[in-house]
């Protein structure tokens, strides 16, 4: 098979296109025909050495989910056989034409969502229906505040929120962003680079945050959030070290929380499969649409790197074979 990997920790072009032996299927896992990879910014922290690998997962080619043809199964596999369409939640090695995946861990793609569509469903909708749903506990008329609502995550945030009859508030980078937000559904959005979004959103009632920054917005989150608020953490390029004014939190009774995902278990893996199955899987198509920036080829990994980094992009970013 052929594989994007990280030759050395650096810029977009240490990553090389190099053939290496396809990876062997455990009991449980399938093997699948990579057709799309997804690119997360994950994947940009790996290639610089700031988020390596877990234990017994490849540690060289960057990539956390994929779609494409179950192409070989493992003996002890019940729910797929050869010829399936999936998309799988990885840990790694999605870079590449071939990759393996638990059988846990897989998810039909329906009929009418192409290869390239369904590679950016997994990082982005575990990542928030754990957050927002299970620990954010979102519920129909909750108000909601998604910092960074035209990337990724933000773009399936909104999305989700609105599904689920939230009112929903965007941060974004440009005018042009906002406008993106509220194509998908946003209630409001605020150019955080123009505009104080706690002076925006002083008079809203904000019951969840879905932050990826830290740094200087903590406080602000903090003042923003309702009685029994939910201030909830995905990432902190902003900064991890901030303060916390205790008795705020007290007084309005709010929880602080957030969560990784790809060192998480099979077992919590598989249960969140299973709910997003359930929950998610009927929207696609109809409330729900994954948001494709632009298809890249499997080789020219570092362009997408290189889109990646300069944030001028809205949606995902997808690697093709």
């Amino acid at each position: 098979m052929e594989a994007i990997v990280i030759t050395e920790n650096g810029s977009p072009s240490v990553l090389k296109l190099i053939t290496r032996e396809t990876p062997e299927v455990d009991d449980q896992e399938v093997l699948i025909e990579v057709k799309a990879a997804g690119v997360n910014r994950p994947d940009v922290f790996q290639r610089k050495g700031n988020y390596p690998a877990p234990a017994g997962v490849v540690a060289d080619v960057p990539g956390l989910e994929v779609s494409g043809l179950v192409i070989g199964i493992g003996k002890a596999v019940t729910k797929w056989k050869i010829g399936d369409r999936v998309c799988a939640l990885i840990a790694g090695g999605g870079y590449a034409t071939r990759t393996v995946a638990h059988q846990d861990i897989c998810l039909p793609i329906p009929e009418d969502l192409s290869y390239v569509e369904a590679a950016i469903l997994p990082e982005n909708i575990y990542t928030v229906w754990d957050n927002l749903f299970r620990r954010g506990k979102l519920q129909a008329g909750n108000g909601v505040l998604i910092h960074g609502g035209s990337g990724g995550i933000g773009s399936t945030a909104i999305q989700l929120c609105k599904s689920y009859g939230a009112r929903v508030f965007a941060t974004a980078s440009s005018e042009e962003k906002c406008r993106y937000c509220e194509s998908l559904g946003a209630d409001l959005t605020i150019n955080y680079k123009t505009s104080d979004f706690q002076s925006v959103l002083a008079n809203e009632h904000i019951d969840i945050i879905l932050d990826s920054v830290g740094g200087e917005y903590f406080e602000k989150n903090v003042e923003l959030l309702a009685t029994e608020g939910r201030l909830v953490y995905i990432n902190a390029t902003g900064g991890s070290k901030v303060p916390l004014n205790i008795f705020k939190v007290m007084q309005k009774r709010l929880e602080i929380t957030g969560s990784t995902l790809r060192a998480r278990d099979l077992a919590f893996k598989s249960a969140l499969t299973t709910e997003i199955y359930e929950n998610v899987w009927p929207l696609l198509g109809r409330k729900f649409r994954p948001q494709v920036y632009k298809e890249i080829p499997l080789e020219n990994a570092a362009q997408a790197h290189q889109i990646m980094e300069s944030g001028e992009f809205r949606g995902k970013i997808v690697l093709v074979v």
